[in-house]
């Protein structure tokens, strides 16, 4: 079996498993640069018979899968990934299989963001390493609203937090119950209370078809123009052009980014310069006990599949 590693941005794939279980039967490449035009990654991905998939940083699609004749199996870290089109693999007659994952991460970065965002630290990190010293004013969280578009497993996490830091969080998505809310500690309020109340408001819905725009031009017209916004779930759920332009008019305070419509982000996207952007390149999953998780159950499935007893298999919903 030929393997390609996809996407093995900080070269530590092969480090932090032991592939030494299906070395013996497997020639292992790891591709550590994106390749995001597709007839180059084919042509890099030439007689690859699986592939390694970290997250949704490659989009596997029905041209791409023609373009992979060789291709038997997709091992994707996590236990499902959007960046799949799952009809196609199924019409290629190819497997795919997923692993486990943690939230916890994703959590602890949302809050790294917030606190980042609202009391400058990026801006005064700067002025320190410049020989400055104390040149903005941050503002507190406590006593402030935390509004949450979903309150899920990760979003729920984040309102405790919350909680903890004497806010008071409010929650909205579309399927949220008055009794799911105040079971989480949380206050269920309408999409355009949560927009007008908000100091901070954190977006944590899962990406399909139905939550694609969820928060647009017109919600982020309702907000404070002191209150910011952060996204650690998924770009295409934040409307992107939307912020950008309430950002430059000065609609909001910020927002504090880790995920983005295209992945990496151009180099000549306005979130890389807005003075009142944070953006971080999609890190909310990116720790050294996540990857041990991720890619020692891949190896796990890779020794399965060969075994001709695939594990944790994927299904089309």
């Amino acid at each position: 079996m030929r393997v390609a590693i996809l996407d093995d941005y900080q070269s530590v794939a092969l480090k932090s498993a032991d592939w030494s279980r299906v070395a013996k039967d497997a020639q292992i490449m790891s591709l550590t640069e994106h390749i995001d035009d597709e007839a180059a990654l084919a042509e890099q991905l030439h007689g690859v018979t699986a592939l390694v998939v970290m997250r949704e940083r490659t989009r596997i699609t029905k041209s791409l899968l023609k373009r992979l004749p060789d291709l038997t199996l997709i091992v994707t870290t996590g236990p499902s990934n959007a960046a799949i089109d799952m009809q196609a693999t199924e019409d290629a007659s190819v497997t795919v299989c997923g692993t486990g994952g943690y939230i916890e991460p994703t959590v602890e970065l949302t809050w790294a963001l917030v606190l980042a965002l609202v009391r400058r630290i990026p801006d005064e990190v700067e002025a320190v390493r410049r020989g400055s010293w104390q040149h903005t004013v941050g503002t507190d969280l406590h006593g402030k609203s935390l509004g949450l578009v979903g309150l899920g497993r990760i979003g729920s996490r984040v309102g405790r937090v919350g909680l903890a830091f004497g806010m008071d969080v409010i929650a909205w998505s579309e399927h949220l119950t008055a009794a799911r809310a105040e079971a989480e500690g949380a206050r269920l309020v309408t999409k355009r209370e949560l927009f007008e109340q908000s100091d901070v408001v954190s977006i944590h819905l899962v990406q399909s078809p139905a939550t694609v725009g969820t928060v647009g031009r017109d919600d982020l017209k309702l907000m404070k123009s002191s209150a910011v916004i952060v996204n650690t779930s998924r770009g295409p759920i934040l409307d992107e052009q939307a912020l950008v332009t309430v950002l430059r008019d000065g609609g909001i305070a910020g927002a504090a980014l880790d995920v983005f419509d295209q992945e990496p982000l151009p180099p000549s996207h306005p979130f890389r310069t807005l003075p009142n952007v944070l953006a971080t390149p999609h890190i909310g999953y990116v720790t050294s006990e996540v990857y041990r998780l991720f890619y020692g159950e891949v190896v796990e499935d890779l020794e399965a599949f060969m075994s001709g007893n695939p594990i944790r298999v994927v299904r089309r919903n």
